[in-house]
């Protein structure tokens, strides 16, 4: 009896082990991938602040930003909602890249917008909120996964607030606009950091998800990335 319980014991506590390494190591895949995702980014933003041709010629052919956006809403909603396209290699690593390239191209026409400067003081302070939300993430005790409907209703929230911002334009509703989405996308990020590690956190994505969730995780940083240049480029104006 007494041997029947040690082994048992055993093998829960190599489940727990196992299914612990197959966890570290989705999270790994998921940021391996993100750092790829945020590297093709900034040489894209890089391009469009520090080569004056390449920003002259994207508004000069403005077919170039629709196009990408199509293409970055169609690849978004295939990877979003069919479970198929994100889980089969090697076109799940083919639609990221596309829509990670596209999105790229968009990001850097709206950053060239502003000044350099703006622009660097939005990435160091980026950097280092994302930093400190995933190290939050990580810690707290409290578990954000449950708070997936609340969050789905700020951003409804918050895409009414910017049609209305866009009706009647105004400093403060850029500021406004900038510092809502700041901390709506930093819950979001806290809140889809904790889907990936799983854990004693109510809900968790499959370890077969490593797509799903660094696409999740990269539109978190770059809409906080975007949300702090609208508040630095208030604030400089």
């Amino acid at each position: 009896m007494s041997t029947y319980g040690s082994d048992a014991n055993l093998g829960a506590f190599e489940n727990s082990f196992s299914e612990k390494s197959i966890r570290h190591a989705f999270i790994k895949k998921v940021y391996c991938i993100l750092m790829m995702q945020l590297a093709i980014t900034t040489a894209f933003i890089s391009l469009f602040l520090f080569e004056p041709n390449i920003k002259r010629y994207s508004r000069e052919h403005s077919e170039m930003f629709w196009i990408a956006l199509v293409f970055t809403i169609v690849l978004l909603i295939a990877l979003s909602c069919c479970e198929k396209v994100r889980r089969s290699f090697p076109a799940n690593f083919i639609c990221l890249f596309l829509f990670t390239f596209f999105e790229s191209f968009l990001l850097g026409a709206a950053a060239s917008r502003y000044d350099t400067e703006a622009v660097l003081i939005a990435a160091g302070i980026c950097t280092v909120v994302c930093l400190g939300l995933t190290l939050f993430a990580f810690q707290t005790k409290i578990d954000f996964t449950v708070c997936s409907g609340f969050l789905m209703v700020c951003v409804l929230v918050l895409l009414v607030f910017g049609i209305f911002a866009m009706i009647f334009p105004s400093k403060i509703m850029q500021l406004l606009y900038g510092a809502a989405g700041a901390i709506i996308f930093s819950l979001y990020l806290v809140f889809d950091t904790q889907l990936m590690m799983g854990g004693k956190h109510k809900y968790s994505l499959s370890p077969e998800e490593y797509i799903f969730a660094a696409l999740n995780i990269y539109l978190d940083v770059i809409n906080i990335f975007m949300s702090i240049l609208q508040i630095v480029g208030y604030i400089r104006d």
